[in-house]
């Protein structure tokens, strides 16, 4: 027998503003890749990494053979988005960033959700305090959040110790799943009043917030939002392409 799940209720864009800003929160949290903007620009940057040459043949090779295991199921999340970072050791850190720069204007940010933009500047003029955190590359996610006037001291995402300005292999951190709401506590954030999500790798930090705000929802992440009675919101532009 199959189980039919209830969708979610879902917010129009004057209710999620609304709820959003009713809540007058002084700490806000975002996922990024599908919250901010659509795609997944940690997964797009790899392929455009390795597609302009700045990552080696043995290197691009490797990863395409552990993506496919993690397509499979036979890696973790955190280990594919870790090993997304290591591929750039032994690059100079000032090298990925210049990349991320251009990648990003490239092919991401004319995919900015104008909601959220619009959304996250309001906050900032009430003088909210924002996080944004993200299992992509700090590269991509600290060029990213600029455009959101989020600072990088305010980033927590996929990152690996740079000596003396050369990117090495040695992991610091991956926020996904539980590990991004143990993120945010290490940095002090323990209950933040609003948090904003795409995925099903996001329920842990939406879980921890005062009021959870599932953007974008994955199917995954709806189901589940349908069961804790989380309001979902969807873009206009998901809307148009998906036919919601």
């Amino acid at each position: 027998m199959t189980t039919v799940h209830a969708a979610p209720a879902r917010y129009t864009l004057p209710e999620f503003e609304n709820s959003v800003l009713s809540l007058s929160p002084s700490i806000a949290v975002f996922d990024c890749d599908g919250t901010l903007w659509g795609g997944d620009a940690g997964y797009g940057f790899m392929i455009w990494s390795i597609e302009t040459g700045l990552v080696s043949r043995n290197a691009s090779d490797w990863i395409d053979s552990r993506y496919r295991q993690y397509l499979a199921s036979e890696i973790s999340e955190a280990e594919m988005c870790g090993e997304m970072v290591q591929i750039y050791a032994g690059l100079q850190e000032s090298e990925l960033r210049h990349a991320a720069a251009e990648y990003f204007r490239l092919h991401i940010e004319s995919h900015i959700f104008p909601e959220l933009r619009s959304l996250v500047a309001r906050l900032h003029e009430s003088g909210v305090q924002i996080w944004a955190v993200s299992s992509t590359n700090t590269w991509v996610i600290e060029e990213g959040v600029r455009r959101f006037n989020i600072p990088a001291s305010r980033v927590l995402s996929a990152r690996v110790r740079v000596d003396d300005g050369r990117i090495t292999s040695d992991l610091v951190a991956v926020p996904t799943d539980e590990a991004k709401a143990t993120a945010l506590k290490q940095a002090g954030v323990t209950r933040p009043d609003a948090v904003f999500g795409n995925s099903v790798h996001d329920a842990a930090m939406l879980a921890i917030a005062q009021r959870a705000f599932p953007v974008n929802p994955t199917a995954a992440l709806a189901e589940i939002a349908a069961q804790r009675n989380w309001t979902v919101f969807y873009p206009e532009s998901v809307l148009t392409d998906s036919k919601l």
